[in-house]
């Protein structure tokens, strides 16, 4: 497949890939980017409780978020950071997760109804209303992005706001986020941002800094939503090494098929022998 998904979707003439590129040395765990992703998408609310497990009270993605801010605490400095109180040695570490709109998307492989769909701008999108609740997509995705939604029966994840970036405008997640923490833009220009920003905080001291999902040889072909992180991505409840979990269907429909005809040729001669 291509480089560009768009392009091997069949589009042309179409934009720049777009995507995002959260910059978790920023976040500050506001969840404003939860908050104005549901106002915008008429996403419903998903408990408004805490778990008290954490300070978060979302605690994954699913149908009913979109975004979700995870919260880690460590007990270890941040860079040449300074301990704030006495003995009091620990560090916030804080990301906004969201779809990762992958350039080789296992969903889209397994959806039988074209609910899912690749768009002009690289991402992929979920039709609620051709879905039809088959839930094949939910197990598909490496990252357990996509989920369904129990008031409905109908797969849902964020579409990167596909209806503001048809208008010009970017999405709701990042137009809120006070820190610029989550940046929207064309993705070969946030790469070269996010590069530039690594060697800045690895400067600072923080040389466990790492960018996740901006390489384009890894097992999805690279995302359309990177992070720099600050720590491994276990530690943020990111897979280390996601792979598209329909790589190896085109192997084991050939041998499927090869399996096939010997049956049948296995029938056919102990048909034409029964004969003789």
């Amino acid at each position: 497949m291509s480089a560009d998904p768009a392009t091997a979707s069949g589009y042309t003439g179409h934009p720049r890939r777009m995507g995002f590129f959260t910059d978790t040395s920023v976040c500050i765990g506001c969840k404003a980017c939860e908050v104005a992703c549901k106002e915008w998408n008429a996403v419903p609310d998903d408990g408004m409780t805490f778990t008290g497990m954490s300070y978060d009270n979302t605690m994954s993605l699913s149908a009913d978020t979109w975004r979700h801010v995870a919260f880690v605490e460590q007990p270890r400095p941040l860079g040449h950071q300074e301990p704030g109180f006495g003995e009091m040695d620990f560090r916030w570490l804080m990301a906004s997760d969201v779809c990762k709109h992958c350039t080789h998307a296992a969903c889209l492989d397994v959806c039988p109804t074209g609910s899912l769909f690749r768009t002009e701008f690289g991402t992929v999108v979920v039709q609620e209303d051709v879905c039809n609740g088959c839930g094949y997509c939910v197990p598909a995705c490496p990252y357990g992005v996509i989920g369904k939604r129990e008031s409905t029966g109908v797969a849902a994840k964020c579409t990167l706001c596909y209806d503001r970036l048809g208008v010009g405008q970017e999405p709701a997640c990042a137009k809120s986020c006070p820190t610029d923490s989550i940046q929207f833009g064309e993705l070969d220009e946030l790469r070269e941002r996010a590069a530039r920003r690594l060697e800045q905080v690895r400067a600072a001291g923080v040389d466990s800094a790492r960018l996740y999902g901006h390489d384009p040889d890894d097992g999805v072909g690279g995302t359309g939503a990177f992070f720099l992180l600050l720590d491994e991505p276990e530690v943020y409840g990111l897979p280390p090494d996601p792979v598209v979990t329909t790589r190896d269907l085109p192997s084991m429909w050939r041998q499927a098929g090869i399996a096939a005809a010997v049956l049948l040729a296995g029938i056919a001669a102990v048909t034409w022998g029964s004969r003789r």
